[in-house]
């Protein structure tokens, strides 16, 4: 059995994580993606690198691990004071993070900072400083945090454009894995577009997948590629029979979304996730035949969370629960076959088009109800706190 892990251990207490299911279908939500632009600044890698178009991982840690930072944070414990000495234990989490611009702010994981009291942020040069979270977005694990100190002290590192990364491609992950300061380990990009749960329990889409050794610590840390460019924020790693290390898995939230939740946090303290509120499945043209549905192709509506956009829009969920090939469907509800002109055919290509729009756009959803094609217009909500609610 093997159950995903975030990657920032708790001391004291407890250790935070637990098993999480990798493809996880979550109550369908997306971001507001405003225009605004996160850039940074950074000095010319060396001539070597220039000459080659690539660096090599002696050229990446050099240039990027000034940049790199230990998040240490602090909260009360839930159990209350302790009866004998009257004071309240900590709980203290340690992550890593990263430099996004001179005006001190820093990237890292939103469960490494979770229900902090205290966040202090530690540099290259063992500087260490009081932190203040500027904002977080549980959905996508993802936190901002800033730093008042010298604009001289502070090393950006660049956001790289994670849409054109590749299978097979070298990677460099730095962090401080078990407390071990700016640690270093390559490998390569395993896979693209998966799926993970973020502590809301609402799913993270296209998440890089690598095999650079990451461990808990390394959460909140950059995921660096050949250009010396941040790829994706480390966050999760799978593990098995009861193992806590690392097994060669391990997954960043990639760096076109950091941009987009950065600069909404930035903008207003806060990130606003459109919200449709079905929950969903992809429907395979085997299904459909052996049920003699209308279309072979779309997303199955299961079921529709109440007072949510689809509610009042009247989508309607299934109530037949069947199984094919060892998978369940539930059928009878609305099959949604375009969003906006748009042909859908996945829950992921669905959460892409809501991702899009922000709270309170409309969409024109065309579905089929039973063998009748129409169509319904949907004003979407704000993402709950959980897919419960």
């Amino acid at each position: 059995m093997v159950a995903l892990r975030l990657l920032a251990p708790f001391f004291a207490a407890a250790v935070l994580g637990g098993g999480v299911a990798v493809g996880a279908v979550a109550l369908l939500g997306g971001f507001d993606s405003s225009t605004t632009v996160v850039t940074e600044t950074v000095e010319e890698p060396s001539s070597s690198a220039v000459s080659s178009g690539t660096m090599s991982v002696h050229e990446i840690y050099e240039r990027s691990a000034p940049g790199v930072v230990r998040v240490n944070a602090t909260s009360l414990s839930t159990s209350g004071a302790d009866p004998f000495s009257g004071t309240t234990p900590t709980v203290q989490s340690l992550g890593s993070g990263f430099v996004l611009d001179k005006a001190g702010h820093i990237i890292t994981n939103y469960h490494v900072v979770r229900g902090a009291d205290r966040v202090t942020v530690s540099f290259s040069n063992q500087d260490t400083v009081k932190a203040k979270i500027v904002g977080f977005d549980p959905s996508t694990d993802l936190a901002v945090l800033q730093v008042d100190t010298s604009a001289s002290a502070l090393t950006p590192l660049p956001l790289g454009d994670s849409d054109h990364v590749r299978v097979g491609d070298p990677v460099v992950a730095i962090g401080n894995p078990f407390g071990l300061d700016r640690t270093a380990t390559s490998g390569i990009i395993s896979a693209l577009q998966r799926l993970i749960t973020a502590p809301n329990e609402f799913t993270i889409d296209h998440v890089i997948q690598t095999d650079a050794p990451i461990n808990h610590g390394n959460s909140g840390g950059p995921l660096i590629d050949h250009h010396g460019k941040v790829i994706g924020v480390n966050t999760q790693i799978e593990t098995g029979d009861g193992a806590t290390g690392n097994v060669g898995i391990g997954f960043a939230v990639p760096s076109n979304t950091v941009k987009d939740v950065a600069a909404q946090i930035l903008r207003t303290g806060r990130v606003d996730h459109a919200y449709l509120g079905i929950v969903g499945q992809a429907l395979k043209a085997s299904v459909a035949e052996k049920y003699n549905l209308a279309t072979t192709s779309g997303v199955l509506v299961e079921t529709v969370t109440p007072g949510s956009g689809a509610q009042k829009a009247g989508l309607k969920g299934g109530k037949t629960r069947v199984v094919v090939a060892g998978e369940t469907y539930v059928l009878g509800g609305d099959v949604i076959v375009t969003v906006d002109g748009k042909k859908i055919a996945s829950i992921e290509q669905l959460r892409d088009v809501v991702a899009a729009h922000k709270p309170g756009d409309k969409i024109e959803l065309v579905i089929y109800r039973k063998a009748k094609k129409t169509s319904v217009t949907v004003t979407l909500g704000r993402q709950p706190p959980s897919p419960q609610g």
